[in-house]
């Protein structure tokens, strides 16, 4: 079991990860929604909108780009779509908006990697 304040470091680095990128998102032109959106099935780190594209963004900071897509598992994945599935029942408005689902890596010094439509929905 981890110690308690190497838990509290992690989480404090996945906050500033995300920070970063919703920073990053908002520079290319996308609209922040709502970000660490949590439901029954588990949690999206940002959702975003651009145009009539609405972005369910996975954040991973890990050492190379490799281990962060590495990370996004398929249990991720589907974890990210029922999550989304919900945000659209719970907000209608959304309906007629395409959606995409995004992987957005952070590596050290803090390079940015954009993956838009990083995988399809059931596949």
């Amino acid at each position: 079991m981890p110690r308690q304040d190497s838990v509290q470091t992690n989480y404090a680095r996945g906050v500033e990860a995300e920070e970063r990128a919703a920073q990053y998102l908002e520079k290319q032109k996308y609209e922040i929604i709502v970000r660490r959106y949590k439901t029954k099935f588990g949690e999206v780190d940002i959702i975003a909108r651009k145009g009539n594209v609405l972005c369910f963004v996975e954040v991973k900071m890990r050492q190379t780009i490799e281990e962060a897509l590495e990370s996004v598992t398929y249990r991720t994945r589907g974890r990210i779509e029922q999550s989304a599935l919900y945000f659209i029942s719970q907000h209608p408005e959304y309906l007629e908006y395409d959606m995409r689902f995004d992987v957005l890596t952070i590596t050290k010094p803090f390079q940015i990697t954009h993956l838009d439509n990083a995988w399809v929905a059931g596949a």
